[in-house]
C-alpha cells in the first residue's frame, strides 16, 4: 500500500486544514459543490448533513437498509422490503430548511403515530390522511398533497389485517407506500421526495433486496438482526463481533449475497472523496461494504477515501481500540481484492481525544499502511462528539 506519487500525509503538511479559501469558494456556489460520498445509516451525520448543505448540493449518501428494529421493521414484516428509516432520516438532514424545501412535508415525515390510542383510532387517522382532512397533510401544498395522499392510498390498501400502525413513522409509511407503487423500487420514491423537500443532495439505498445483518461472536454465538446489534433496543453485546455478514432473514441464518447496481457503482466511480464517517461500526459502515461491488468500485475510485473513527462508546466495537477498528475496516475493505489495491488512505484522527482503547497513537496506524491526519475535530477538547463545522472544514479541505 506505497508507491503513490503524492502521499496525503504530505498533502495535509502543505494545506491548511481546515482551508478557508476552499470552503469559502464552496460557500458562494454550493450547486457546483463538490461530490462527497458517504456510507453510513442512522442519525450520526444529521448535524454534519444540516452544514453540508451549505456547502454542496452535490454530496452522496449510500444508506444501509437492513435496519430490523423499530417501524421500520414492521414495514418489513408486513411487506419484505428493505428497512427504510435510515433513507428517511438522511433525506430530512439534507432538505432544503427553508420555504423552497416545503418544511410542510417535512413535519409529515417527522410525525408518528401514537403509541397510546386503539387500533381502529389509528386507522381513522390514517383514513383521514388518505383523504387529505387530516392537518398534517392538509397543510403540504399540492400537487405534494396529491403524491402523499397516492401513496398512503397504496400502502392502507395492502396493510394487512393485524398491522400495528402504534408509533408508526409518517415518513416510512409514506416511503412505503411509494415502493409498493413503483413496483417495490426505493429510486423512484426517494427521487420523488427528494425533488418535494429540495433535498440538497443525492440518496441511495445500497440494497432494494429484502436481506438482514448477521454477526459472528467471539464467543460463539450467532446474532441475527440489526436490532440486537446495536445495543438500542436490547442488552449490549456480551463478546465482540468476529465477523458480519448478511443473511436472507430473521430466522434464516445462511449467507446471502447479493450486488449493487451499476447506477451505484457509478456514483462512487464519480466521487471526488470518499468518507467511512463516525456512527454504527457495524451496523452502519461496514454492512455498506458487504454487497457485491462496493468494495471494487471504493478501490478503483481515483479520489482520496478517509475514515472518520467514532469517539470512545460504540457498543458494536466492544474490546476493539482504535488500530483494531482501522484494521478491521481494512479487512472487509480488502476482501477480494487484487494486489496493491487502495481502499482506503486515510484515517482523520483530533490525538487530544479519547477513542476506543484510549488517545489515538498515529505511529501505530501508521503502520497498517495508511496516512494520518492530526486534526482540531472539536471545538471544546472535552466534548464527547464531533464538532460537525470542525470536521466538515477538514474534509472538505481535502478535495
Amino acid at each position: 500500500m506505497t508507491d503513490r506519487p503524492v502521499t496525503f500525509a504530505r498533502l495535509s503538511r502543505l494545506a491548511r486544514l481546515p482551508d478557508p479559501v476552499r470552503l469559502a469558494r464552496f460557500r458562494r456556489a454550493p450547486d457546483l459543490g463538490p461530490r462527497v460520498l458517504f456510507f453510513s445509516g442512522g442519525s450520526a451525520l444529521h448535524q454534519l448533513c444540516r452544514r453540508l448543505i451549505d456547502h454542496t448540493h452535490n454530496s452522496i449518501h449510500v444508506i444501509t437498509t437492513f435496519d430490523s428494529g423499530g417501524s421500520s421493521a414492521v414495514l418489513r414484516r408486513a411487506f419484505g422490503m428493505p428497512a427504510v428509516g435510515d433513507i428517511r432520516n438522511r433525506l430530512m438532514s439534507l432538505a432544503d430548511p427553508g420555504i423552497q424545501g416545503n418544511p410542510q412535508v417535512a413535519r409529515l415525515f417527522a410525525h408518528r403515530l401514537p403509541s397510546d390510542q386503539s387500533a381502529q383510532t389509528l386507522a381513522e387517522t390514517l383514513a383521514l390522511m388518505v383523504a387529505g382532512r387530516h392537518p398534517l397533510v392538509a397543510a403540504t401544498p399540492d400537487p405534494l398533497r396529491k403524491i402523499i395522499r397516492q401513496h398512503l392510498a397504496r400502502l392502507a390498501q395492502a396493510l394487512p389485517a393485524d398491522f400495528d400502525l402504534r408509533g408508526a413513522s409518517l415518513g416510512n409509511l409514506t416511503l412505503c407506500g411509494g415502493y409498493l407503487d413503483h413496483d417495490r423500487h426505493l429510486d423512484p420514491v426517494i427521487f420523488m421526495f427528494s425533488k418535494m423537500a429540495e433535498v440538497r443532495g443525492v440518496v441511495r439505498p445500497v440494497l432494494n433486496a429484502d436481506l438482514h445483518l448477521a454477526a459472528e461472536l467471539a464467543d460463539g454465538r450467532l446474532v441475527l438482526g440489526q436490532h440486537l446489534l446495536t445495543g438500542r433496543q436490547g442488552p449490549a453485546l456480551s463478546a465482540p463481533i468476529q465477523r458480519l455478514y448478511l443473511c436472507a432473514g430473521l430466522d434464516d441464518p445462511r449467507p446471502a449475497r447479493a450486488a449493487v447496481r451499476q447506477k451505484l457503482l457509478d456514483l462512487i466511480g464519480q466521487a471526488e472523496l470518499i468518507c467511512f464517517p463516525m456512527g454504527s461500526f457495524y451496523t452502519s459502515v461496514v454492512a455498506n461494504l458487504l454487497p457485491d461491488g462496493v468494495r471494487q468500485a471504493v478501490a478503483q475510485a481515483p479520489c482520496p477515501k478517509v475514515y472518520v473513527p467514532n469517539l470512545a462508546g460504540d457498543p458494536e466495537q466492544i474490546g476493539m481500540t482504535l488500530s483494531g477498528a482501522v484494521a478491521t475496516l481494512l479487512a472487509y475493505l480488502g476482501q477480494g481484492q487484487p494486489p496493491g489495491a487502495r481502499p482506503l488512505d486515510l484515517v482523520l484522527i483530533d490525538s487530544r481525544l479519547e477513542y476506543p482503547g484510549g488517545r489515538a497513537r498515529p505511529e501505530e496506524l501508521r503502520e497498517l499502511g495508511v496516512d494520518v491526519i492530526d486534526a482540531p475535530l472539536v471545538a471544546d477538547p472535552a466534548a464527547k462528539t464531533f464538532d460537525p463545522d470542525c470536521l466538515l472544514g477538514v474534509l472538505l479541505s481535502l478535495i
